[in-house]
């Protein structure tokens, strides 16, 4: 029920004045948005524009959940981030640009990793909460946890020149569990950060997640409950697929079986700690150590680069062979088992990957150079491109 007698001020129907001639929205329209309080998770690419015109909007109550600080390469698409605030912490730099566009508007920032131990209580605070996410095991915390609240889920994700957007609303339509009963395999669909994504990507799709909390705020138009909606912005493309509800889902079926936030790292393949840790303690070799031995120019020493060509162009190691991830298991063949192979990529993910597969395939002497080419900048050759 909205408050009647809250009431717009002169100056707020100036601010809202096109909205307020929208038979659709109007006065009380704009009091519901006032009145609002929205969840945003991750102020990044999706977070930006969702944060931008959530307060433009009038939503009066924003609250950011977040824990990174802005990096360069977050400028090309993470519009909310200017040049001067790398190195701040994103919760600071987007509430001063929210305040700045909208004083109407109380931020309320949750600097800290979503969980299972805080999702519930950082939730249950809103009305509506904003996936705005880019790793799986939070997606699935974030829905059960909406679930669990009967909370409104706005969901939006990106992937290179992809991205995709849905209502998932509780008792009305099916939830993220129902679209994706099963997480994708460890590594299968790489980040943004191994992959790329173009920069006006999340701009889109955040719009879209933006406009549907304002249609739902309002309790205008047809929100995408049940409908995933496609977006290719190679062929500037929208397709539309129904999502039904599955009766038998463990979260919103008929008969549920979870009742509780479980580890979604674990549920999603993803290793623990400790098994990270004895990995990367059986594989790792620091970007140091990788340098000694390749200065050496010993001639049982092979390095190896499994990242992609397009990255290759921007930088690479001397001597270095590239054989780019997706196409080592067919050109293993290519490679000495007597020699030492150190393996670099970008940041020591995919390398860490494809030591492990060289050590399954039988070869002894593999060794991951961590940190990968950005570390081997930083700390080894400052003429090397950081990217």
């Amino acid at each position: 029920m909205v408050n009647q007698h809250v009431g717009l001020t002169q100056a707020q129907i100036k601010r809202y004045s096109r909205h307020i001639i929208l038979p659709e929205i109007g006065l009380e329209g704009q009091e519901k948005l006032l009145e609002a309080k929205v969840l945003i998770i991750g102020t990044g690419g999706l977070g930006s524009p969702l944060a931008v015109y959530l307060a433009a909007a009038g939503i009066g109550t924003i609250g950011l959940v977040d824990f990174d600080v802005v990096e360069h390469s977050n400028l090309q698409r993470q519009i909310i981030h200017f040049t001067k605030d790398v190195g701040r912490p994103k919760l600071d730099s987007a509430e001063e640009k929210i305040k700045a566009i909208n004083p109407d508007v109380t931020v309320i920032k949750h600097h800290t990793f979503i969980s299972s131990e805080n999702a519930l209580d950082i939730i249950k605070n809103y009305d509506y909460i904003i996936d705005g996410t880019d790793n799986f095991p939070t997606r699935y915390l974030v829905n059960d946890a909406c679930i669990m609240l009967g909370k409104t889920n706005i969901y939006g994700s990106i992937y290179r020149f992809d991205g995709q957007a849905t209502v998932f609303k509780p008792k009305e339509g099916p939830c993220y569990r129902c679209l994706y009963p099963e997480p994708p395999p460890p590594g299968l669909i790489p980040s943004c950060e191994e992959g790329g994504v173009v920069g006006v990507l999340p701009g889109m799709i955040g719009v879209i997640q933006a406009t549907e909390v304002v249609k739902l705020v309002t309790g205008s138009g047809s929100p995408l409950v049940g409908r995933l909606l496609l977006y290719d912005s190679m062929d500037m493309s929208f397709n539309e697929v129904s999502i039904d509800r599955n009766p038998n889902c463990p979260m919103c079926g008929d008969n549920p079986t979870i009742t509780k936030l479980i580890d979604y790292k674990e549920f999603c393949g993803i290793r623990s700690d400790v098994e990270t840790e004895a990995i990367t303690k059986t594989f790792n070799i620091s970007v140091e150590d990788a340098h000694k031995k390749l200065s050496d120019h010993r001639n049982d020493v092979f390095l190896l680069d499994v990242r992609e060509p397009t990255e290759y162009e921007i930088t690479y190691l001397k001597d270095s062979t590239l054989i780019p991830m997706a196409m080592l298991p067919d050109r293993v063949s290519e490679l000495d088992m007597s020699k030492e192979i150190l393996i670099i990529c970008k940041v020591g993910e995919r390398s860490l990957e494809a030591a492990q597969l060289l050590s399954s395939l039988g070869f002894k002497r593999v060794k991951n150079i961590s940190g990968g080419i950005n570390e081997w900048a930083r700390k080894i050759d400052s003429s090397i491109k950081e990217y």
